[in-house]
């Protein structure tokens, strides 16, 4: 593990030695880069993350699992204040949806979906076991405290006594929608979230000083096209399991691994293989 961790750590000094002073300037500034520079922005994120210590990590993603429960209050507070007979009401309540997004991404917490393209790029572009390794070690973490945190934020929401049974009610309905769809919808429609969650990791570099927009817009889309994210939905799936309207089995096989892989076709099969692809002969060259 500490040979890899050093092998990853030397390859990224490696490859900031060979990148001209002109274009180490643009990447520390992180503005107007080309697609080669929003590549090595990425990959050193990435390069960095695998090599952070277990214990932020840990805390890191429990964090993130624990806010993007704002996702899931806000959408709920918004529906349960609304007006339900209009056709607008479900566009305007996905607004809520981006809250948590925003809270973790700009806070810069661990979560598992940024990390289908930032910890594949150092993989793509040195594949090797030991990268491999690390990559898995960061997604094993980072998955598990996500989860850990999301089950926390359903405890406080049902049993704390904050909420009020309007809001209560929607949360419900919400949770209810997004875990009880079938195990192949809910896989095919987290391609969508898994490239949406890639985009605005590749796209922030751009705009490194107000990614508000970036984030907010992209976010909003997930919910707006009805689309299934793993962490944000596995809050939906612990209040269900919490209040005992969805079993152990029907949560594992029918919500979480569909959605997953789902995901992480979206974030790394297909958004990653295809800026990698783009980037490729450039930044070997």
């Amino acid at each position: 593990m500490a040979q890899a961790e050093d092998n990853l750590r030397r390859d990224n000094k490696e490859t900031m030695a060979k990148t001209g002073r002109a274009e180490e300037k643009s990447v520390n500034r992180a503005t107007r880069l080309t697609a080669p520079l929003i590549y090595e922005v990425v990959r050193r994120d990435g390069a960095e993350e695998m090599t952070r210590p277990k214990s932020s990590l840990v805390f890191s993603g429990l964090a993130a699992g624990v806010l993007i429960s704002f996702s899931i209050i806000t959408e709920a507070i918004l529906r349960a204040y609304l007006p339900q007979d209009a056709t607008w009401v479900p566009l305007v309540e996905s607004f809520g949806y981006t809250a948590g997004f925003l809270l973790v991404i700009l806070g810069r917490m661990q979560l598992f979906t940024e990390n289908t393209i930032t910890t594949v790029l150092p993989l793509m572009a040195h594949p090797c076991s030991e990268y491999l390794w690390l990559t898995c070690r960061l997604w094993m973490i980072v998955l598990a405290a996500n989860v850990v945190g999301a089950f926390v934020a359903a405890g406080f929401i049902g049993y704390s006594g904050v909420f009020g049974p309007e809001v209560l009610s929607a949360v419900h309905a919400i949770s209810e929608h997004a875990t009880t769809m079938p195990a192949f919808e809910g896989f095919v429609k987290g391609m969508p979230a898994g490239v949406l969650i890639a985009a605005i990791v590749w796209m922030i570099p751009t705009q490194p000083q107000n990614p508000f927009f970036i984030i907010f817009f992209f976010t909003w889309l997930i919910s707006a096209g009805d689309f299934t994210h793993i962490i944000a939905g596995s809050v939906e799936m612990a209040y269900m399991m919490l209040h005992h309207s969805l079993g152990i089995m029907d949560a594992i096989f029918g919500f979480f691994i569909p959605v997953f892989l789902g995901n992480v076709a979206g974030g790394t099969v297909v958004f990653t293989l295809i800026t990698w692809g783009q980037v490729k002969e450039e930044v070997e060259s």
